[in-house]
């Protein structure tokens, strides 16, 4: 079963965030996710956005699980909580009908 993971954060450091998409892309690829939607200036309908938005598709759980435990993302993951603030990413699963 699929899973999401909604990304929203404000970027506070563009210099170093922009090192950051470069080497996430193709861990994302290697473990089987496909970005679905990003926008850095979404219209929001309620509230008031963050500055980077993204949802996510990963084949399962232990696919997100293994991505962000990944050594060479923790090599790198200091880019993004840096150069971030305001952070939220959830992890949610494919909705079933019953």
């Amino acid at each position: 079963m699929s899973v999401y993971i909604v990304n929203a954060y404000d970027i506070n450091d563009f210099e170093m965030f922009n090192k950051y998409p470069p080497q996430v892309g193709p861990l994302l690829e290697k473990h089987g996710a496909k970005v679905l939607a990003m926008e850095m200036n979404p219209k929001a309908l309620e509230g008031i956005p963050k500055t980077m938005n993204a949802i996510i598709e990963f084949p399962s759980e232990s696919a997100v699980n293994n991505f962000y435990n990944d050594p060479e993302y923790q090599a790198f993951i200091d880019l993004r909580l840096n150069s971030t603030s305001n952070c939220t990413i959830l992890m949610l699963k494919q909705f079933e009908k019953k």
